[in-house]
């Protein structure tokens, strides 16, 4: 569905950016890893994208704290693939505290890799896009875009600063080939949830499989986690011509957690 395309994912050497990685390069497009890790696997993941789907796949280690890097990123891909045609920011990282207790270094890090990241990807590749008049610019938000959970300062700030970053660049480009939309995942079991799922655990004496159910409990009523898998899957939609009117939104996957 996508042959021919490029895609660029940010931090995709695991959890949801690594699925939804794989259902790009599984509906034909070529794929531009980033994020962190141990270089040879990641060269392993690279390498085994590339021939069971028979596309193309580059790395670029790019720090999305950080504007110029991220330029370079958009730049390193339009070299190695002769044009971005989809960028999905995926990037985040996490960290809880009280907001009287929260470390001034972590909200900042987190506000420059989930909302300022998002910003500078989408400035760096929208000049293309708009040139070519087809793009696609797919923000793996939350639900904490939507609602609010206590000691998540930051990244609800943040996540819910990338929904509106969303409908603002789903409003200037709504006369082209462009478009803009938000996907807002809930409990998903990637490596950033496990280490909160394995904190609780900790600090309540529970396994890591009561403290899981009981987080799914408490949002999510389908009582499943997301699967990147699925999210991927909804990312290609968005991706495809089928999506060309679909813009600005949106859209939550959580197993009912905002239908609450």
């Amino acid at each position: 569905m996508l042959k021919g395309k490029s895609v660029i994912v940010t931090g995709s050497t695991s959890g949801i950016g690594l699925g939804v990685a794989r259902r790009f390069a599984a509906a034909g497009a070529n794929v531009m890893l980033n994020g962190l890790g141990d270089a040879a696997e990641i060269e392993a993941i690279r390498q085994d994208i590339e021939v069971k789907h028979g596309v193309k796949v580059g790395y670029d280690g790019a720090d999305i704290a950080k504007a110029d890097q991220i330029h370079g990123l958009v730049q390193a891909a339009t070299d190695l693939f002769g044009q971005v045609d989809i960028l999905i920011n995926n990037a985040g990282i996490q960290h809880t505290a009280s907001i009287v207790e929260f470390p001034v270094a972590k909200w900042d890090l987190i506000l420059a890799i989930n909302l300022s990241g998002v910003f500078h990807g989408m400035q760096a590749v929208l000049p293309q896009m708009l040139a070519r008049d087809w793009g696609r610019i797919i923000n793996i938000a939350s639900v904490h875009g939507l609602v609010a959970s206590k000691n998540k300062a930051a990244y609800v700030a943040a996540k819910h600063g990338v929904v509106g970053l969303t409908k603002v660049a789903a409003l200037e480009t709504a006369k082209t080939g462009v478009t803009c939309n938000a996907i807002c995942p809930g409990w998903v079991l990637t490596p950033l949830v496990e280490k909160q799922i394995q904190d609780r655990a900790k600090e309540t004496g529970v396994s890591f499989e009561d403290a899981s159910r009981r987080v799914l409990e408490e949002k999510q009523p389908s009582k499943q986690f997301v699967t990147p898998e699925q999210l991927g899957d909804l990312a290609v939609f968005l991706a495809s011509d089928s999506a060309a009117q679909l813009t600005g939104q949106a859209i939550g996957m959580d197993g009912g957690w905002l239908a609450q």
